[in-house]
């Protein structure tokens, strides 16, 4: 069986499914698309914390399906901006599992991941697989990694 660890950067794939489709990305379908006769090494959902109670029932729904959620604070700015990225974070998590892993997926249109998965392909000549809303996930990010999967309607809530 092969070798998995997973990524997801919750805000990402939050607002772009929100913003493409108006819609909710289903993490179960994924969990099971992506774990199809693979052995789990690692997998992790990014987010950050408000500490409300709809947030903590989502959080608790993504540890029910198998993720180690990891928490960053919500840090609202006073020119009404938010900060909650979890970029660096989320590279660190991949370059350590990559050793580890036959392939790595991430879920995220990040481009800034594009430098990383380049690099964990090289390194470690290991499979990258991401999703992502086509027309919302950069380019570079497209083109660094192994394959790309399209976040369509068979990945969304409803």
């Amino acid at each position: 069986m092969e070798k998995v660890s997973i990524f997801v950067d919750i805000q990402n794939i939050y607002y772009t499914t929100k913003q493409q489709f108006n819609s909710n990305f289903d993490y179960n379908k994924f969990w099971k698309l992506v774990t199809h006769q693979r052995e789990v090494v690692a997998a992790f959902a990014y987010t950050t914390d408000r500490g409300d109670a709809k947030q903590i029932q989502f959080q608790n729904i993504l540890r029910g399906i198998g993720f180690g959620v990891k928490l960053k604070p919500f840090i609202s700015r006073a020119d009404g901006s938010a900060k909650g990225d979890w970029d660096v974070g989320i590279t660190i998590d991949i370059m350590e599992y990559a050793i580890k892993s036959d392939v790595i997926v991430l879920a995220s249109g990040d481009g800034d991941f594009d430098v990383l998965i380049n690099r964990i392909r090289t390194l470690h000549n290991i499979k990258t697989e991401i999703y992502g809303v086509p027309n919302l996930t950069a380019n570079s990010l497209k083109n660094a990694t192994s394959k790309f999967f399209p976040i369509n309607q068979e990945l969304l809530l409803g």
